[in-house]
């Protein structure tokens, strides 16, 4: 991949006799959102300390706009948001934020309107000790937001929020990367990346299994579509004899095909006719695919 502002050739890390991450090589341009997906130990946090310096290379090689991990420049481009953020509990929510400002080198002018786009302007000017793990959350997301990062990393970002709190946080992703971040999130929320980021990685016991966007992770896997074919009363028999399908309750039948066999398998379903009450066809999604490159299916 060129220009890649977050760019991971073959990076290997290895702690005494044990290999936590097996040559992964992994790159984002700018804009990008790449969900970083794998197991607890898959070697998800071993990939982002290693990037954000935090730990080193036993192997292979990692530049974060185009500078080592750790350096000053790589350190001033890179925002980090941990699963389990810890603030000062006696500060209020601006002395935080106006703290991380100073640090970073940004004016203190952006904490007010930071504070007000993730939601916590009412909150400002309480201590932090009184506010939820929510709240929490989105103040980190505030510090992410300094300074307008080159590479933002987040580990599990969703943690503590609520459906509308994390519907409004990717529309934040959203903004980052359209401001030319190169985004890396760590999630378990499958449903939730699937659909708000551009490609997905898959670690699985430190080796990179998958890399590439859903739909081409979709073909490669070859796994077949569901149809679930609703019987009109008592049809349900003769539906699943004229098809071939699986019974799965009193009144539905099962059948699985390849994905490019979908359009003659619904047209060869339209001659039962008045059989059937109603046809659902369900694509394999995102838990399917993790399921399979985590346990030993390859792109």
């Amino acid at each position: 991949m060129t220009d890649a502002v977050l760019s991971i050739a073959a990076a290997t890390k290895e702690r005494g006799s044990l290999r936590t991450l097996n040559a992964v090589s992994l790159d984002l341009r700018a804009g990008e959102r790449v969900a970083l997906l794998g197991h607890n130990g898959a070697g998800k946090t071993t990939l982002m300390k290693l990037i954000l310096g935090l730990t080193p290379l036993t192997d292979g090689r990692i530049t974060v706009d185009g500078a080592a991990p750790g350096s000053a420049h790589a350190r001033a481009a890179t925002a980090y948001l941990p699963e389990a953020v810890a603030f000062h509990k006696s500060l209020t929510g601006r002395e935080q934020l106006a703290l991380f400002a100073r640090l970073a080198g940004v004016s203190t002018a952006q904490v007010g309107p930071l504070l007000e786009r993730v939601g916590l302007a009412d909150a400002a000017d309480r201590r932090i000790g009184t506010w939820s793990k929510g709240m929490r959350q989105r103040l980190g997301l505030a510090q992410v937001l300094l300074g307008r990062p080159r590479v933002a990393l987040l580990d599990e970002p969703t943690s503590g929020l609520d459906p509308i709190s994390r519907h409004e946080l990717y529309a934040i992703i959203d903004e980052l990367a359209a401001e030319g971040a190169a985004v890396l999130i760590a999630s378990h929320a499958l449903t939730e990346v699937e659909a708000r980021t551009d490609r997905i990685a898959i670690l699985s016991h430190g080796d990179l299994v998958a890399n590439d966007t859903l739909a081409n992770l979709s073909r490669r896997a070859g796994l077949p579509t569901r149809l679930r074919i609703r019987a009109m009363p008592g049809a349900a028999d003769r539906v699943a004899g004229q098809t071939g399908g699986a019974r799965v309750n009193g009144a539905s039948v099962e059948i699985l095909c390849a994905p490019e066999n979908k359009m003659e398998e619904l047209r060869r379903l339209s001659h039962l006719g008045d059989l059937v009450a109603d046809i659902e066809m369900t694509p394999p999604g995102l838990e399917d695919l993790y399921r399979h490159y985590a346990e030993g299916g390859r792109t």
